[in-house]
């Protein structure tokens, strides 16, 4: 029986050190959606009033529009990804009831892969977003919009529908004119810039400043910070229907009026 020496041993590990290298460096350096040149496009039936967009990695960019015919979700996708040693890279996208699923499936030895998807609603609709991995933007929303990310950044625009924005791990931004915002992250800043004076809005961070801006008028305002300065120059009153709440763990807060 043929024992196998240290050397003998630490050649084997080299041989197989070097093939993962040699692998590695046969896949894409860095996948980015934004390299697919030619996007898949298709439309979803869309019975009822509400949408949820279930995602578990990729980037989202939600619309509201006027110009999409009723009852259909119009959704392009960009793709781009490489696996080594693994099953071919896939992305699949489904309509379940008022459910748009997307998912990606992207393992092997060495794995490279990168998505990003742009939903289109008709208006009238309300949206929720459950995203895993991704950032999210959203825009032209006059209903309800609920968006949820484990990890990314959300920011919404030219929104006046009731807004509820989380992240676990990102920064959150919004200008918009909506009546009613809470947006909540574990780790990153949030920002908001209001149109409208507000009936509330609650920003909540772990680590992170908060700054709010809001038009002129006065405001019942609570502010905590567990590091940092306050600084709050709207006009304050006990007594106002519109409630302003800022916190953060560690972070300035601010609450300024709109420029």
């Amino acid at each position: 029986m043929t024992r196998l020496t240290v050397p003998a041993r630490a050649t084997r590990a080299a041989l197989v050190t070097g093939a993962v290298v040699a692998l590695a460096a046969t896949a894409t350096a860095c996948a980015s959606a934004g390299d697919d040149e030619h996007p898949d496009r298709r439309s979803f039936a869309l019975r009822g009033d509400t949408l949820t967009v279930d995602s578990d990695d990729s980037a989202l960019e939600i619309v509201a529009s006027d110009a999409h015919t009723e009852g259909t979700v119009a959704v392009t996708r960009w793709f781009d990804g490489s696996v080594v040693a693994g099953e071919a890279p896939e992305v699949t996208w489904a309509m379940k009831g008022d459910r748009l699923v997307l998912r990606m499936h992207c393992s092997g030895l060495v794995a490279d892969c990168s998505a990003r998807h742009r939903v289109e609603v008709p208006r009238g609709v309300a949206v929720t977003v459950e995203d895993d991995d991704g950032s999210v933007r959203a825009r032209g929303f006059r209903d309800a919009l609920s968006i949820r990310t484990s990890d990314g950044s959300v920011r919404v625009t030219d929104s006046s529908g009731p807004l509820d924005l989380r992240t676990d791990d990102g920064s959150v931004r919004a200008e918009v004119a909506s009546r009613k915002v809470s947006a909540r992250t574990r780790d990153g800043s949030v920002r908001l810039d209001l149109s409208a004076v507000p009936d509330r809005v609650e920003s909540v961070t772990g680590d992170g400043s908060v700054t709010i801006a809001l038009p002129r008028a006065a405001y019942r305002v609570t502010t905590r910070t567990g590091d940092g300065a306050v600084d709050v120059s709207v006009p304050r009153d006990d007594s106002s229907a519109h409630v302003v709440t800022a916190r953060t763990d560690d972070g300035e807060v601010t609450v300024r009026n709109a420029n």
